[in-house]
């Protein structure tokens, strides 16, 4: 579809929270205060022991409830409010995110088909410093925000940074609903964790554009979701959050085979995948790695279990660029693991829908 049949002076805010109201109110706020498209915004409530549901109705912000018992994580979020955006444009948007004025507009000015426009994120120096992001410490909460010199400095630095880009991605982001909707949205078997990595793979494969408008400023109040309170993040034996944290990190190394990789400005920088089957010599102990193996026989790796290493585990990680380094049918040992290549063929863009 040509960019003129877009509907380009509306989007819609998803935000997904998990009794968080402290910072929804503040992000809500922020985006009816400095928007200036006209917009919806619709708040996924996956959980609420804080009275999120009363203020959302209360202020006749629009909202979906999720029907199940437990939380259903942000992946999930995400696509309920996408599902239900009545515009063409829609932005993922954090809970603890405080819009700067006219992000909206600065944002979208980059959209085309086929493009993830993300913004630029000022953050207080919780964080090391990047090329994506800019550090200045206008609060940590809501209370204490520092909202005149907060606006002043966008002011200032929409100027200096007016119609500049370069090239990344990352969450607030924006881009048509058609096109994220073709891709089968995100992978809700992430929960949480790992969601994001895994939709801006999918995104690169398809070919689309990851562009950051430079002067679409927001702040960022730095992870004050369920796992940090008052700035601390909460060390949890909780057994269901570990298993659905391990849970996410073995989904995502079943399905891709290595962590994603980024260069200076958050480009994703995408490792070829390989069908490979696994096979665990004399050590039960390591029977869970099965689960990290996509399936096939293209590749076969054989442990020695009673050897295992944690070295052998990070070129397990690694396993897809090294083979693609060695380009060639064959076999090999690597530490504790005998790798036989029988067939070299990259699975990756069969991974792009869902």
């Amino acid at each position: 579809m040509e960019l003129q049949n877009y509907n380009m002076n509306k989007i819609t805010f998803c935000i997904p929270s998990k009794n968080n109201l402290r910072y929804l109110k503040s992000s809500i706020l922020s985006i009816k205060k400095n928007s200036l498209l006209e917009n919806e915004i619709i708040v996924w409530v996956d959980s609420d022991n804080d009275g999120t549901e009363d203020w959302l109705k209360e202020n006749n912000i629009k909202y979906l409830i999720n029907p199940k018992d437990s939380p259903q994580g942000i992946a999930a979020g995400y696509n309920r409010c996408i599902e239900a955006a009545s515009n063409e444009v829609v932005c993922m948007f954090h809970a603890d995110m405080f819009m700067g004025k006219g992000f909206d507009k600065n944002l979208i000015k980059h959209l085309k088909p086929n493009s993830v426009i993300s913004g630029t994120r000022i953050e207080p120096p919780l964080h090391p410093s990047a090329k994506e992001k800019i550090i200045q410490d206008f609060g940590l909460y809501p209370e204490d925000f520092k909202e005149k010199e907060f606006n002043d400095f966008v002011e200032i630095t929409k100027k200096e940074q007016e119609d500049k880009i370069t090239y990344g991605i990352f969450a607030p982001w924006a881009c048509f609903k058609n096109n994220i909707l073709e891709i089968g949205m995100h992978d809700e078997k992430f929960h949480s964790y790992h969601e994001d990595s895994d939709i801006f793979q999918r995104f690169i494969l398809k070919g689309m554009e990851v562009i950051q408008s430079r002067d679409a400023l927001v702040y960022h109040l730095t992870c004050r979701g369920g796992k940090w309170i008052d700035g601390i993040e909460q060390v949890t034996d909780d057994s269901k959050f570990h298993t659905m944290t391990k849970n996410a990190e073995r989904h995502y190394l079943k399905k891709w085979g290595s962590w994603m990789k980024n260069d200076e400005y958050q480009h994703p920088i995408l490792s070829p995948v390989y069908r490979k089957k696994i096979i665990i010599n004399k050590n039960p102990n390591f029977s869970f790695l099965y689960n990290w193996f996509n399936g096939g026989e293209d590749i076969i790796v054989t442990i020695e279990g009673n050897t295992f290493t944690q070295q052998d585990f990070q070129y397990i990680t690694q396993l897809n660029d090294i083979i693609a380094d060695s380009g060639e049918v064959g076999e090999f040992q690597l530490g504790n693991l005998h790798i036989k290549i029988n067939k070299i063929e990259d699975i990756s863009k069969q991974l792009i829908k869902l």
